[in-house]
């Protein structure tokens, strides 16, 4: 009992002075964060929250942050499922299986030399040339059922009508996700939403995340809601606005439209399948208009309500949970909301 009890104890005191050591390295990046606590509620919990069966058996021991590998982009497909086969590349005819295909005859382009301080797991995306493909539980806006939906990160813009196939994926490609953007074929859209969330729910890939996904899901429906939000999770078409196609000056659009959207308090929830590292379950990601995707592992139902506070609506970053993020860094004494 006493030895237990002696390596609780030591744990917490490591986990909080790697949490101070982890504060001062991201301070030292730039990267805006909060001192304050994860966890919104008493421990044991007094409110409610919907804990995790014991079974769950979550890595609480290694360092978060760093257990991301950088990317240009992150591409979410439609398929309005919540479950996917292990590797969703290997789908055949599906739009993953053939984006992956497209993704090896592209060139990788161009990378930007790091910059600043580095810290691991923390990257700026034209650092890196590699596109992560995932699925999503979104349902595809298209009217035609060969058609997909795609959402393209931390570009923060929506793709409709992509053809299921091999020449919808070389196109996709060129215009959307590969190194260098070409208009063509393709109708694109500002997402129009003040934060999208998204949940690791891959059960066919490990349980942990399909177990957690929708107890957050549930949680920041709840968190947000109470904070006066609009919650979806799906896309809500009448929301999209023109496409980018049609604007003429489409930077000077698509800048005052990204702006904007911090103060509408509208949030996306989806669920998505694999993206590393189950054994830090409960998987958030978050992305921000201002084109910052952030990493959050092992959260809880408690930590909701510190994210949506912190995070969402004060633009920075709680370390204990960090795994890492694309575009956090940000110019001194300016939260990720803040233009």
């Amino acid at each position: 009992m006493q030895s237990t009890l002696r390596k609780l104890l030591s744990t917490v005191l490591l986990q909080e002075t790697g949490v101070d050591a982890i504060t001062n390295e991201l301070k030292g990046a730039a990267v805006p964060v909060s001192t304050d606590p994860c966890r919104s509620c008493e421990d044991p919990c007094t409110e409610g929250h919907d804990q995790y069966p014991a079974r769950l058996n979550i890595d609480l021991e290694t360092r978060l942050l760093g257990t991301v590998n950088p990317y240009r982009r992150q591409v979410v497909i439609s398929t309005g499922k919540s479950d996917w086969p292990a590797e969703i590349a290997w789908e055949r005819s599906s739009l993953a299986w053939h984006l992956s295909s497209a993704l090896f005859s592209i060139p990788s382009g161009s990378t930007t030399s790091l910059q600043g301080t580095r810290v691991s797991g923390i990257w700026r995306h034209t650092e890196s040339s590699t596109i992560s493909l995932l699925n999503g539980s979104h349902r595809s806006l298209s009217d035609h059922d060969d058609k997909e939906t795609v959402l393209v990160f931390p570009d923060y813009t929506l793709v409709t009508e992509v053809p299921r196939s091999a020449d919808g994926a070389k196109l996709l490609c060129s215009s959307s996700i590969g190194p260098t953007i070409q208009d063509g074929g393709m109708r694109t859209f500002i997402l129009p939403y003040s934060v999208v969330i998204l949940l690791c729910s891959h059960k066919r890939r490990d349980n942990r995340c399909a177990i957690a996904a929708p107890k957050l899901e549930n949680q920041f429906r709840e968190s947000l809601e109470q904070r006066e939000w609009v919650v979806d999770t799906q896309i809500d078409e009448h929301e999209l606005g023109p496409s980018l196609e049609s604007i003429s000056d489409r930077k000077t659009h698509l800048s005052t439209r990204l702006q904007n959207l911090a103060g509408e308090k509208r949030a996306l929830i989806l669920k998505i399948s694999h993206i590393g590292g189950h054994k830090y379950s409960g998987v958030v990601n978050l992305y921000l208009p201002k084109g910052c995707g952030v990493w959050y592992g092992r959260v809880t139902t408690h930590d909701v309500e510190s994210i949506v506070v912190n995070t969402i609506e004060g633009g920075k970053i709680l370390p204990a949970l960090l795994r890492g993020g694309v575009n956090l860094t940000q110019s001194e004494g300016k939260t990720m909301l803040d233009w």
